[in-house]
């Protein structure tokens, strides 16, 4: 089994999650203003470069408005 960063499924959750964002029109800054976090966080976390844990991915969600459930429905 590949590492999950690496899953087809969770680079397309990482892409919905980067979507959303920019569907909100919020940069990785704005974003990372509101999540209290280094732009570079956003970054990693779009790069695939960090992996998100289930507490994290709620803290995007609503960080830039979207719902977790849509989310996820993209899978």
């Amino acid at each position: 089994m590949a590492k999950s960063i690496y899953d087809e499924e969770y680079q397309k959750l990482i892409e919905a999650l980067k979507a959303a964002r920019k569907s909100a029109g919020l940069t990785q800054q704005a974003l990372a203003d509101r999540l209290q976090r280094p732009q570079s966080f956003v970054a990693k976390v779009e790069g695939c470069e960090r992996r998100l844990d289930v507490v994290e991915f709620l803290h995007l969600c609503r960080a830039i408005g979207a719902d977790p459930a849509a989310i996820f429905d993209t899978l």
